[in-house]
């Protein structure tokens, strides 16, 4: 039970998370995030069970609903029979009027159960939305994580870059600096010139 009021598993994990998760946006992360995981199983175990709730209080109310009736049906037939039995016209104008007072008050049934059923689901929306409110807050501490942890693997990149244009400028200077070797000298004295045989004219 909770706070008097018998409620399900889950819906008792979604109550005790909206109580005790502070309502603010920049909670603990690790806090928001023990109240998701309650929340996400409370609403699973709801999930799996919510039918056969639905059909268990609908029972319950059907059941209550007829048991009153009953007990007004008692009623007017009690009225009626007394009635039968009382020739006095002032008895008769009193039970005329306690007729009227059962069927205003069984009008005032009907609405006492429509009233009741409208508060208990005002109570269960504001359960869902503290719920709802604690794990937008866990979305947007998620977000504000990627984006820092996003921000932080952009700098990285940037300075990796930074770092190998730095070293490629580096390199490029070290070589520029560098005294270039010397041209190898070409010997044309060393050179021979193949001369063309002379064929004599006795051959030709």
């Amino acid at each position: 039970t909770l706070g008097g009021l018998s409620v399900p598993w889950g819906q008792q994990h979604v109550a005790l998370v909206a109580f005790f998760v502070p309502p603010c946006p920049t909670s603990h992360l690790p806090t928001l995030q023990a109240a998701f995981a309650h929340l996400a199983l409370a609403f699973r175990c709801d999930t799996f069970t919510l039918q056969q709730r639905v059909q268990v209080e609908k029972r319950a109310r059907d059941a209550a609903e007829e048991n009153i009736q009953e007990e007004l049906g008692q009623c007017r037939a009690a009225l009626e029979r007394l009635g039968q039995s009382c020739a006095n016209a002032g008895c008769k104008e009193t039970l005329q009027q306690l007729q009227h007072n059962l069927t205003v008050l069984s009008a005032a049934v009907e609405r006492a159960t429509s009233a009741a059923e409208k508060l208990g689901a005002v109570h269960q929306e504001a359960r869902m939305s503290r719920a709802a409110e604690v794990m937008v807050q866990h979305v947007e501490n998620l977000k504000r994580h990627h984006m820092r942890e996003h921000a932080e693997l952009e700098e990285m990149k940037r300075l990796i870059q930074q770092n190998s244009r730095n070293r490629q400028l580096a390199e490029t200077q070290e070589a520029a600096s560098q005294p270039s070797p010397p041209a190898p000298v070409l010997q044309g004295s060393a050179r021979r010139r193949v001369s063309i045989a002379v064929i004599p004219k006795q051959l030709l």
